[in-house]
This record gives structure tokens, C-alpha cells and sequence, in this order.
């Protein structure tokens, strides 16, 4: 079934969201939140949520950057294929990621869940959540916030996770239920080597089920293939993976009703 872009009445305004479908009857289905890359709410996005809808979900891809305009209007103007091209749009781009700040989009976390678990087709109390780039931390925020809500969340390339302030993310996961799949890049300088153990010693201390990987080779971004920096094999990897989480920790899709 094709895809449909929705709107939204969000804390701040109209947002767009992307709700893509399974191709086959029956259901309902869980729900799951995909929480978009600093690039946004794009044909690469709303192909990966086609992806996962077809293993059996309603998924839901909110345009997170809502407050500075339109998912075409924040686009990139270039081919991101070229490492000159999405350098510059990153400049651009860099400045609304770090405007969503916890205090802004906690609420947003919240009207996309309700949202979510309010659309047709969606069964249950409990969805999951995957996180790409900025949207692994949002994921975590997010699992943080509903905890008897969100029963998995994926985390990949995610930056940021390990900082020097308050707000850091790893001083945050107490909580949370939610069994927590991280897979790094190695070649990623938002995360390097010690902020990864760091992140990964948090979740341990903090109680958080969870499995967390390093991807060999793979640098921030590997799962976008309409940038320069995706690894097919990485990206690949980070499907199989999402979707056995899924598969582990949200209910199966209630019988269709017999007829008569």
C-alpha cells in the first residue's frame, strides 16, 4: 500500500507526517516512530519507512523540522552524493538541530506518539521507535518519556550521545524500558571510541536492556543511500537488526475478523 503524507496539528503548528502501510491485508498492526536524520523527512526516508512497514507496521515519520518550514522547503538544494554538497547543506542545517533542544521537542515526542497509536490500523499500547543521526537521541528521549509506551528503539550512526553537559544524553537513560539496539560507525567523530564505551557503561549502569554493536568500515550517516557516506553493507546490517528487535519485542498483528 502505498504511503500517505498526513497533517498534523503539532505544539508549535502544522507538521507533515509520512505514515507508510503494510502492502498486505489483515492487521492492525504495532505502531513504530521513525525519528528522520538532521537531513529530514525526504524520499530516502519515507523508503525506509516503506521498508519496515512491509515486515508488518504502521509507521510514522513526523517532519521534525516543522518549525522552520515544509519537509521541501528544508530539503537540500544539491545531490548530497557529492562530500562538498553535503557539507554545505549541514551549515545550513546544523543550526535547526541543535534548536531542538530537549525543553522544545519533548513535547513533540509526545504528540507523535499519541499520533501514532491514533491512527488507523494501529494496535495496542506499544510501539517502537528507530532514530537516525539526531533522531537516535530523540528515540531515546522519547523511550525515556514513555517508557510503558515504547517497548523498543533502535539508535544508529547517532551523535552527540556522550556530551560535556547536564543535557548529555548517557546521564538520561534511568527509566527507560524499552530494549535499546545501538549500532556506531567507527569512523564517526560524533561518537568516537570512548564516548561509545562511555554510552555503552550508562546503559549498563542504568539498567537499560539493550545490545549495542560497532559497524567496522562505516562512517555517521551509513544508512542514508542518498548520501556520500552510505555503506550498503552497514545499512543492510542495520535492517536485519531493526527488524528481528521488532519482531522480538512488539506484538504480533491481531487476527483479521471472520466474516459472518
Amino acid at each position: 500500500m502505498p504511503g500517505e503524507t498526513i497533517t498534523i496539528s503539532a505544539p508549535a503548528g502544522e507538521a507533515e507526517m509520512y505514515v507508510a502501510r503494510p502492502d498486505e491485508s489483515g492487521g492492525p498492526w504495532p505502531g513504530v516512530l521513525f525519528l528522520v536524520d538532521a537531513i529530514g523527512l525526504r524520499p530516502q526516508t519515507r523508503s525506509m519507512a516503506d521498508r519496515i512497514a512491509s515486515w508488518g507496521y504502521v509507521v510514522a515519520v513526523p517532519n521534525l523540522f516543522y518549525r522552520d518550514g515544509t519537509a521541501a522547503e528544508v530539503a537540500p538544494e544539491h545531490d548530497l552524493l557529492r562530500p562538498e554538497d553535503r557539507e554545505a547543506f549541514f551549515a545550513v542545517a546544523t543550526p535547526r538541530v541543535r534548536a531542538l533542544t530537549d525543553e522544545i521537542v519533548i513535547p513533540d515526542l509526545h504528540c507523535y506518539l499519541d499520533t501514532l497509536s491514533s491512527l488507523p490500523g494501529v494496535d495496542g499500547p506499544h510501539v517502537g521507535v528507530t532514530g537516525y543521526c539526531m533522531g537516535g537521541r530523540l528515540a531515546l528521549l522519547a523511550a525515556h518519556e514513555r517508557p510503558q509506551q515504547v517497548s523498543a528503539v533502535g539508535v544508529f550512526h547517532a551523535g552527540g550521545l556522550v556530551t560535556d553537559n547536564s543535557a548529555s544524553p548517557h546521564l538520561h537513560l534511568s527509566g527507560i524500558e524499552a530494549f535499546v539496539l545501538a549500532i556506531h560507525a567507527d569512523n564517526d567523530h560524533s561518537l568516537p571510541a570512548t564516548a561509545v564505551a562511555q554510552f555503552e557503561h550508562a546503559l549498563t549502569s542504568s539498567g537499560v536492556t539493550h545490545h549495542t554493536t560497532v559497524y567496522p568500515g562505516a562512517a555517521h550517516g551509513y544508512t542514508m543511500a542518498d548520501t556520500s557516506m552510505y555503506h550498503h553493507e552497514a545499512a543492510e546490517n542495520h535492517f536485519s537488526e531493526l527488524e528481528a528487535l521488532f519482531a522480538r519485542t512488539l506484538p504480533a498483528a491481531s487476527p483479521p475478523h471472520a466474516a459472518g
